[in-house]
């Protein structure tokens, strides 16, 4: 299996089966995360350097306008899609595996975690894996140490604030907080 072929396999959903191939090249590509990832965070790094670090990580080309403060987490990489003038705050961690979208202008604060991998509820079964892509809108801004859970869309322009837990959809121009995640209030032009 190839890159292009897991990701073509985690778009449509599919369980990953404990010990498929599927799941044999997720932990193939864990060692070349953790081998990047080891680079960007055991030692100082221009921020030329990091966006060089996070294109070979992601295998995209080198995004300029990225701001990213280490420590920087993830356990495969290559399902990291993010857009112009992001910024990714210190400690934070992303289960990329099925795939997170991130827009232009967002802001990303400490020790955000973003999951895209649900464990089968069932014990027999419980090596097996649901991919859910993340979607984050443009001018999104989550804030330190919020955690968003698997199949979530954070609408454009829409704030997380610190220490939520997002487990549904947040629409456009809103803003939530709490765990579980619930709608505080829209975001309006006054």
């Amino acid at each position: 299996m190839d890159l292009e072929e897991y990701l073509e396999y985690v778009k449509t959903g599919k369980k990953i089966i404990g010990g498929s191939r599927e799941h044999e090249f997720m932990h193939g590509a864990l060692q070349d995360a953790l081998r990047i990832t080891h680079k960007i965070n055991s030692e100082f790094h221009t921020p030329d350097e990091i966006q060089q670090l996070f294109a070979e990580l992601t295998n995209t080309e080198i995004n300029e306008t990225l701001g990213l403060i280490p420590p920087f987490n993830t356990d495969f990489g290559k399902n990291i899609h993010v857009g112009k003038n992001v910024f990714i705050n210190s400690g934070c961690k992303m289960q990329d595996q099925g795939g997170i979208f991130i827009g232009d202008d967002v802001l990303i604060g400490h020790n955000a975690c973003l999951l895209t991998l649900n464990h089968e509820f069932d014990p027999a079964h419980r090596q097996d894996m649901n991919p859910s892509a993340i979607h984050i809108g443009s001018n999104a801004w989550l804030g330190s140490n919020v955690t968003v859970l698997p199949g979530v869309t954070i609408g454009e322009n829409s704030i997380v604030a610190a220490g939520a837990v997002v487990t549904k959809d947040v629409p456009n121009n809103t803003i939530v907080a709490g765990v579980p995640a619930k709608i505080i209030r829209k975001i309006s032009d006054e």
